[in-house]
């Protein structure tokens, strides 16, 4: 496992890192504490240090599944965690003291003395530009009771707009071969200024694993199931804003695209450790085999230069006008 730095003043991490939404239970089977247990051991004995979850995953639960761990495995780790989408914050409920019993709740869930990085869950852009939420996180780590704090975002003017304001860690965005606007601007700027790249939705839910078909039934309470048009939240959080059906047909397509002896979900997470401004990819894992395999990205050699040509001009013509949603 190779490491990258998150941000100029930040942590060296591997540059896998483990996404642990499906820790939570908040969508999709329900993990026991075993199988949690078996995903956190394997992504760790592959060289995994970064874990990213947040507190409303599960409720809570996630967070504390990551604690406990630590705790038996007397393991340190860079633990990421969010806050700003409980219903006493969300969508406008946002203050100091709001914040502050979020991350109070994380620490005590966590078993820490101080956040590693917390990261604003997706708020609403009108926040953002009134600056304040920005001030009581700064007042967090002043107090030290956060060690960093960076922002989870849908869109690229999102973006833009957090990497002007002092003291930023680190932003978490949605990127992959059917989510490339980021490569013109925003990963720019975020390296420019010394921000850390941390990527969500590798596979876009799953569709660049090259599994599905347009007959694939995803279980009733799986957000690839109720949330295919948005109905939940953001659209672009599932299947990268592509409609299903649309998304099977591209990746058919996109399969004539993988060098031999890779996957195409192996090219499709090399393709984003490729670019320079990205500090980690957060792939989640539902076993201890996978969670291994995404471990492995960080040993494949980076794509030709070609391939980027050819991926590129495939998602100008033929991706980048299904995309729906905020981005």
């Amino acid at each position: 496992m190779k490491n990258r730095l998150l941000g100029k003043d930040g942590y060296e991490i591997s540059e896998i890192g483990l996404g642990c939404w499906q820790l939570g239970g908040s969508w999709g089977p329900t993990l026991d504490k075993d199988t949690a247990f078996s995903i956190m051991l394997a992504a760790v004995d592959n060289g995994v240090t970064f874990f990213d979850t947040a507190n409303v995953y599960g409720s809570g639960r996630s967070e504390e599944l990551i604690g406990e761990f630590m705790r038996k495995q007397n393991l340190s780790l860079t633990v990421a965690t969010k806050l700003g989408r409980t219903p006493d914050a969300y969508p406008d409920k946002y203050s100091e003291a709001v914040l502050r019993r979020s991350v109070e709740g994380s620490l005590k869930r966590l078993g820490v003395e101080a956040l590693d990085l917390i990261q604003l869950h997706c708020v609403p852009m009108e926040v953002l530009q009134r600056g304040e939420i920005f001030d009581w996180l700064r007042l967090l780590k002043q107090e030290g009771l956060i060690k960093h704090f960076g922002a989870s975002v849908e869109t690229v003017e999102e973006g833009l707009l957090c990497t002007k304001q002092e003291g930023l860690l680190s932003l978490q965005v949605i990127f992959n071969v059917y989510r490339q606007k980021l490569v013109d601007e925003l990963l720019p700027q975020a390296k420019e200024k010394g921000v850390g790249i941390i990527v969500r939705l590798p596979l876009a839910s799953g569709l660049l694993s090259g599994k599905f078909t347009k007959e694939t039934i995803f279980p009733e309470d799986d957000h690839r199931n109720f949330n295919q048009n948005g109905e939940a939240f953001n659209v672009g959080e599932t299947f990268a804003g592509i409609p299903f059906e649309t998304g099977v047909d591209l990746t058919d397509q996109l399969k004539a695209f993988v060098p031999e002896g890779m996957s195409l979900a192996q090219m499709s997470q090399r393709w984003i450790l490729d670019h320079e401004a990205v500090s980690t990819i957060i792939p989640g894992a539902s076993s201890a085999s996978q969670a291994e395999r995404n471990a492995g990205i960080s040993n494949l050699n980076p794509l030709s230069p070609e391939l980027h040509k050819a991926l590129s001009e495939f998602y100008t013509a033929n991706v980048q006008k299904h995309i729906r949603g905020p981005y």
